[in-house]
C-alpha cells in the first residue's frame, strides 16, 4: 500500500506508549497497535486529529506517500 503510517515514530519521539495514547484519545490500544501496523483500511479524521493534538504534530508526520514500485521492470 503507498500510504505508509509511521505512528510508532512520533510515538517513539514523543516518548510515550501505544498504551498512553491510546487512553489521551479514546480508543482502544488494539486499535492503535493496528494503526501502528498499517492493517487499516481508514482512518477516520476526528481519531486523526486527536492523534496530532496529543502528539503535537501534523497529519504529514504520521502518514506518507510512497508509490509503488513497478516489480514488471
Amino acid at each position: 500500500m503507498p500510504i505508509i503510517i509511521e505512528l510508532d515514530v512520533m510515538l517513539a519521539r514523543r516518548k510515550m506508549r501505544s498504551k498512553e495514547l491510546a487512553e489521551r484519545i479514546g480508543i482502544t490500544e488494539q486499535n492503535v497497535s493496528l494503526l501502528k501496523s498499517g492493517k487499516v483500511k481508514g482512518v477516520r479524521f476526528e481519531t486523526l486529529e486527536k492523534i496530532c493534538e496529543v502528539l503535537d504534530c501534523q497529519p504529514g508526520d504520521i502518514l506518507v506517500y510512497e508509490p509503488e514500485k513497478d516489480t514488471n521492470g
